[in-house]
């Protein structure tokens, strides 16, 4: 390791520094990439299969059909297709350069249904229910208004409403008339809706090369009173109808009561409205109605008719109808694709979180503006890659979906979105803390948010009437404006599949008034910039503990000891009165250097406090009270104490993870409570447990907090060398073995090489030796002796043997408070002024040895007995060693002694004898 202190890395070098841990542990995650990106290409090849699949199991069912025919009466028949050779499938998929001209027809009931006399509906000219039966049931016109002459007023009448040119059937037109099924159609009859039908009608007609048989229904229109009674027989005819279900119907109804000789203004009332549950409702036979009254009214005014001739469609392409799911189904499946990036990058910053690895890096110098730069940028790049790839793959297969669309306009689409979503992992990770909750969270989201946006949000966007404000509060949630994108490139990409037109999506269909994708990218846009604002503000809340309102804080300067400082001391939790002398002489020491200067002391904590407030009613948890120290540098001090004694909560404020209640501290010269970004550029810390990658190695461990603490080239390379090799990490291919697979020691080995790299000024090790054998504990304990110099160090351990060889000075802590410190052989001397002596008898000469150390020491103390022996403290000012040993030989004479030894007092005795007594004190 380099002995000279590093200045501290510059952004660019802590960028670089994540960077490359971050692609490293990128490369270690080769199977998981591999999964992650398998999902788009298994459901890409997926939906291109079915496609397939479909296709080519209805290709005769769509294709235009065609039939062979005698060429020129050769007998060589040849292939003709046509819509005429088709059925109504595939007919749309035929060649239609000159449509066919149908006769208009208008869509009367059925004989059965055809309105008659109820219980419900009593008008007297309606005919009587029998008619049903017989099938002779005539079709029922409404007429009312004043305009008499253009429809008869009698009750029954023998007026003819229907021109003779236009037919009537009761089947319900298809969405197309290239071959309407009035005409072509095995299971449909025409109809001449006359006034009278003879008792012998029969006519055929040929129509665009279809002979069909056309039968006569007779009319009957019936005046009303007012367009309300027209409405009410409407009405209940449609709600009530027969027990068969089959309705009470009616053909038409007019109302001229706004006409007359010079106006023409006629109601129409039509039952023409069918639903078609992939294109909503659509009317249809509508104009030959209005051509019925028409033709009434001129003929009546002028004695000539208006003659409605034909229907004609447009010409069209032809065009084989395939299967296209990407296009129906892309936007929820799509959507899943996309959303499945979210809990990558959600649960990886969770993970850094619940193992503490973003602290540890904080810890160890990495500012808060490299990494947010680099996670994000790295999540970005991965995020990109997918898409591209899945973009890339879907084109390949030939989804219309991609090829369709503009691919500029995709990839602004996508690639706002995927900021956006990245924006919405820092967010929300900054709410949780256990990965398995955030892993259930994400996928609960991504699921949800494509089952909401196919089956809810959907419909406000196909048919559902409501406002364009709704529609755009929806889309705030980014689950639904990425739903609301897929769904505009899935219509846009089926425009001209069925009629060989261009389609898909450009730049200019932005302006389209139907087109909503335009609203969504400003709406993931503002929410991108917002969300990644406020979840940088809930970072600096939370890992740094900084105050809410810390972007108007100016940098606060080093602080000096005030009367608050002062008058906080009394409501310290600690008894002044009651205070060591060595513990007082601290106290002084660091309030002067707090007042002066803290030169040549790396560490100056002055009356430094953490409070737990009290919950439910209890009273508040003082885990530390009042501590002050100074440690000067080139000195390690260790830290001893029971559990709970306040070792931890004080390391913990130290190193930044908590905030101290009150007091002031000082590392290397900078506050803790104003500068803690720049202390953690002087500190390493060893926490009490292992904060490592499982899956990088010690080696890379070393290298990225090397180039965190500024170690760059050959100074980093060989300071990670001599790490691994003094803590024998080195041979047997220990440094290029992922952490996840080392032994506890050889964790904690790793754990401490990571505090020392990069020679910070102040080191913390909270335990380092926990777990070690003994071998590797030597080994532990000559790097921490060799790695004073030039540094401060602060342990804490429960071994006595390691604390009294490694440690220049000792404090002791019992319940948040110091109560003694000094080096080993002052606590001692202080703490431990007697000699402890262990006799072991027979239980019937057990007086007798108590008599005999009583008699050369009255204030020796039993401090031990069980089944003969027996162990006394003896005062050091009251006896010698010699008297001892004189006194045991003489005893040997009058009663057996089994053995006997005595021993000065240890570091142990001395840490149970404060403990106990500070204890006790409390308890009192």
């Amino acid at each position: 390791m380099a002995d000279s202190v590093t200045a501290p890395a510059s952004y660019g070098t802590q960028a670089d520094a994540l960077l490359r841990k971050n692609l490293t542990f990128q490369k270690r995650n080769v199977k998981t990439n591999i999964r992650l990106i398998s999902v788009p290409i298994f459901l890409v090849l997926f939906i291109k299969a079915i496609e397939i699949l479909g296709n080519a199991m209805t290709y005769k069912e769509f294709k235009c059909g065609c039939k062979c025919i005698d060429v020129n009466g050769t007998g060589t028949c040849k292939d003709v297709c046509g819509v005429e050779y088709s059925s109504p499938i595939q007919a749309e998929s035929c060649e239609v350069r000159e449509p066919y001209q149908w006769p208009p027809v208008v869509q009367i009931p059925k004989p059965q249904s055809s309105a008659v006399k109820t219980d419900f509906i009593t008008y007297p000219n309606l005919p009587d229910e029998s008619c049903r039966k017989s099938g002779s049931c005539p079709v029922i016109v409404l007429v009312t208004g004043g305009a008499e002459g253009f429809i008869d007023k009698r009750e029954t009448t023998d007026s003819e409403t229907f021109p003779d040119h236009i037919l009537a059937t009761t089947s319900p037109a298809e969405s197309t008339s290239f071959l309407d099924p009035a005409f072509f159609s095995s299971n449909t009859t025409l109809y001449r809706v006359l006034p009278k039908c003879p008792e012998k009608y029969e006519n055929q007609s040929t129509i665009e090369g279809f002979t069909i048989e056309v039968k006569c229904r007779e009319e009957l229109n019936l005046w009303r009173n007012s367009p309300s009674e027209i409405n009410e027989e409407l009405y209940k005819g449609y709600t009530k109808g027969n027990p068969e279900k089959k309705g009470n119907e009616i053909l038409t109804a007019y109302d001229f009561l706004n006409t007359d000789g010079k106006r023409f203004n006629v109601s129409i009332w039509y039952n023409s409205t069918i639903k078609d549950p992939n294109k909503g409702e659509r009317l249809i036979r509508v104009p030959p109605l209005v051509n019925m009254v028409s033709h009434s009214y001129i003929n009546q005014l002028s004695g000539s008719s208006s003659i409605f001739d034909f229907i004609k469609e447009m010409p069209k392409h032809g065009s084989m109808k395939i299967t296209e799911i990407s296009g129906e189904a892309g936007p929820i499946l799509f959507s899943w694709v996309i959303l499945q990036l979210f809990p990558v990058a959600f649960v990886a910053l969770v993970y850094e979180k619940q193992q503490n690895l973003r602290i540890m890096m904080k810890m160890h110098g990495l500012k808060d503006g490299p990494y947010w730069t680099i996670t994000y940028a790295y999540f970005l790049i991965i995020s990109s890659l997918y898409m591209f790839g899945f973009v890339a793959f879907g084109s390949f297969l030939g989804l219309k979906f991609f090829l369709r669309n503009a691919f500029s306009i995709q990839f602004v689409f996508y690639f706002v979105y995927i900021n956006l979503q990245i924006a919405c992992a820092f967010l929300l990770a900054g709410f949780f803390s256990d990965v398995k909750t955030a892993t259930v969270v994400g996928y609960m989201l991504v699921f949800s948010s494509g089952l909401l946006g196919s089956f809810f949000f959907s419909g406000f966007l196909t048919g559902l009437v409501i406002s364009e404000v709704w529609i755009i509060l929806m889309e705030l949630y980014p689950g639904f404006s990425l739903f609301r994108g897929l769904f505009e490139f899935g219509e846009y990409s089926k425009i001209g599949l069925y009629t060989g037109e261009k389609g898909g999506m450009k730049w200019e269909n932005l302006n389209d008034p139907e087109n909503g994708i335009k609203e969504a990218l400003i709406i993931m846009f503002v929410e991108w910039i917002v969300v990644l604002l406020v979840a940088f503000y809930l970072d600096q809340l939370n890992s740094s503990g900084k105050s809410p309102l810390f972007f108007l804080e100016k940098s606060r300067k080093k602080q000096t000891l005030s009367t608050m400082n002062l008058l906080e001391k009394k409501d310290s939790g600690v008894c002044l009165e009651m205070e060591k002398e060595d513990v007082a002489e601290e106290r002084e020491k660091a309030e002067q250097l707090v007042a002066q200067s803290t030169a040549g002391y790396p560490i100056v904590v002055d009356n430094l406090k953490k409070v737990y407030p009290g919950i439910d009613g209890n009273l508040d948890k003082y885990a530390v009270r009042g501590l002050s120290l100074a440690v000067p540098e080139g000195e390690c001090l260790g830290m001893l104490g029971p559990n709970g004694a306040g070792k931890t909560s004080f390391i913990s404020m130290m190193i930044g993870l908590t905030k101290p209640s009150s007091g002031v501290a000082f590392v290397d010269g900078l506050n803790i409570n104003a500068e803690m970004d720049k202390v953690y550029t002087v500190m390493g810390v060893c926490p009490q447990h292992d904060l490592l990658w499982d899956t990088l190695t010690g080696r890379e461990h070393l290298l990225f907090y090397g180039r965190l603490k500024n170690l760059k080239g050959k100074v980093l390379h060989q300071a990670v060398e001599d790490s691994l090799k003094s803590l024998n990490l080195y041979n047997g291919g220990v440094a290029d073995k992922q952490a996840g697979r080392y032994s506890g020691g050889m964790k904690r080995r790793l754990s401490v090489a990571i505090s020392l790299i990069g020679n910070p000024r102040v080191v913390y090790l909270d335990e380092p030796s926990t777990g070690l054998d003994p071998a590797s504990r030597d080994t532990l304990w000559t790097v921490v002796k060799n790695a004073r110099k030039g540094r401060a160090i602060i342990l804490t351990t429960h071994s006595m043997e390691e604390a009294d060889y490694l440690c220049d000075r000792l404090g002791i802590f019992v319940d948040g408070s110091l109560q003694c410190i000094g080096n080993s052989t002052e606590l001692k001397a202080r703490y431990g002024g007697s000699y402890v002596l262990a006799v072991t008898t027979s239980s019937d000469n057990e007086v007798e040895v108590e008599n005999m150390v009583t008699r050369l020491c009255p204030n020796a103390k039993r401090v031990y007995h069980l089944s003969g022996t027996q162990k006394f403290e003896l005062p050091k000012h009251e006896v010698k060693i010699a008297d001892v040993f004189q006194l045991v030989e003489n005893a040997k004479n009058n009663f057996p002694i089994y053995a006997w030894g005595m021993a000065d007092t240890t570091l142990e005795d001395v840490f149970i004898k404060v403990a106990s007594t500070a204890q006790s004190f409390n308890e009192a």
